[in-house]
């Protein structure tokens, strides 16, 4: 999903933890005698037909928060909602909210009985981990080994919704949480742009920078952005960063194993290229006072020639066949780690009294069924059924190129889940940089010191 506002700000997750320390009746969550424990009371619950009633003695109302509030997603969302209702003879109460306002009010939502029985809940140690840490989500491990869902969907992608059960290691333990769709952050291209300057999708890094040079020439915008939000920086700066490091280190610094720091040469190196971009006039005029949304809408309309975004956008552009979509090249010919993922998961809330209930849903809402709809707007997490693509289309290129990620085991990560404080010390370091006000090893200094500090 459109990561406005990654992390939660550390100084309100430390006061809504006093607050939850202090309240007696806080569900223990995470432990052997967890919610969780029993996930598999209900064999066969939540498979790809979501076949499951809720249990004799549950409710039969579910109350679910999630973030798909915009236009297809969310009708696509309503749809497979109703489905659900009419197959189990329930009631779901969605309430679809942004993702912004999710991370402020879902951690003491949750602990209230009118709370929501599943929501979505951003990964990382901010918002996942201190959950868990408080106790307030399920463990589906259990589930989700009954359901398929590590052979479906790879160990290695649900690390990034795992954590330990005390909320202290992230990428081990305990699953509690599964997405519809997946998640890459890579290049839209208009395919007429690129026909009228004779240019296919660079396989290269190489041609990649020949294009940018070639439409910044041609008075043409190279790359749509707008940094207004400060965190699409993140992103872009994390696809060229991407292409000097190994998933190997990425993964040890995210999760903090090994002895990964973010003090190293590639970095700084990724940081030069950054602000050459925006020296050499590669992103769009004024991008630092245009908003996401604006920039998003100047691409669908023509303006740039690429935009380096995640695959949440297909659902909003224009004409499916107007664009594709391409990976990030490699600087050696090989494909570089491509940020990514799974999209913001939904979880289950640790005491619901609808436990099979809400199971189920989070299982139906990433079933087969669920797949073939969600291709209209995202990247589904399962891949859809192969006669549902059209050829030519931007959604059968994102299929491809995920299945090319998975493929050869080159997915990366989103940077700022690295630390509860580190998309804060990126956003605003980043914005110095683009800016010009700070020069490259100084950047990589702040935030490797912000990392460093998170060490202990």
């Amino acid at each position: 999903m459109k990561r406005t506002g990654i992390t939660t700000r550390w100084v309100l997750s430390l006061l809504l933890l006093l607050a939850l320390v202090g309240t007696a009746c806080l569900p223990s969550g995470s432990g052997d005698d967890a919610a969780g424990g029993d996930a598999g009371a209900t064999p066969g619950a939540g498979q790809s037909d979501a076949g499951t009633t809720s249990g004799a003695d549950e409710p039969d109302k579910l109350v679910v928060w999630d973030i798909y509030v915009r236009g297809v997603e969310r009708e696509i969302a309503e749809k497979l909602t109703a489905e659900f209702e009419e197959k189990h003879g329930v009631t779901v109460e969605r309430q679809p909210k942004t993702l912004d306002d999710l991370k402020t009010t879902l951690p003491l939502a949750m602990q209230e009985p009118t709370g929501p029985d599943v929501a979505s809940v951003n990964q990382g140690q901010a918002d996942m981990g201190f959950m868990v840490k408080a106790g307030l989500l399920m463990d589906l491990t259990e589930y989700g080994e009954e359901q398929g869902w590590f052979e479906t969907f790879g160990e290695n992608l649900l690390k990034r919704n795992s954590f330990s059960a005390d909320g202290e290691q992230f990428g081990t333990g305990n699953l509690y949480g599964v997405a519809p769709q997946a998640e890459i952050v890579g290049w839209f291209y208009n395919r007429k742009m690129f026909s009228d300057q004779g240019l296919e999708p660079p396989q290269t890094w190489d041609e990649l920078t020949q294009a940018l040079d070639t439409f910044k020439q041609a008075g043409q915008t190279p790359i749509a952005f707008g940094n207004l939000d400060a965190w699409p920086a993140i992103h872009t700066y994390g696809a060229i960063e991407h292409t000097y490091v190994s998933t190997d280190y990425l993964n040890e610094l995210i999760f903090h194993t090994g002895d990964a720091s973010f003090d190293r040469e590639e970095n700084v190196e990724a940081a030069a290229d950054l602000q050459s971009w925006a020296e050499n006039g590669y992103f769009t005029n004024n991008y630092s006072g245009i908003g996401y949304d604006d920039s998003l809408a100047q691409f669908g309309s023509g303006e740039g020639a690429m935009m380096l975004t995640g695959t949440w956008i297909a659902g909003e552009l224009p004409d499916p066949t107007q664009f594709g979509f391409f990976l990030t090249p490699g600087r050696d010919g090989e494909l570089p780690p491509q940020t990514g993922g799974m999209g913001v998961p939904l979880a289950v809330r640790a005491d619901t009294k609808a436990p099979e209930l809400a199971k189920a849903y989070v299982a139906w809402m990433t079933s087969e069924r669920a797949a073939e709809l969600w291709q209209e707007a995202w990247l589904p997490t399962r891949p859809p059924p192969p006669d549902s693509l059209e050829d030519g289309t931007v959604m059968a290129d994102m299929v491809a190129a995920w299945q090319q990620i998975r493929d050869q085991k080159e997915l990366g990560h989103y940077l700022d889940w690295a630390t509860p404080t580190f998309y804060d010390t990126l956003t605003v370091n980043l914005q110095k940089l683009l800016a010009g006000s700070v020069a490259p090893p100084a950047f990589v200094q702040q935030v490797a010191d912000d990392y460093q500090s998170s060490e202990g």
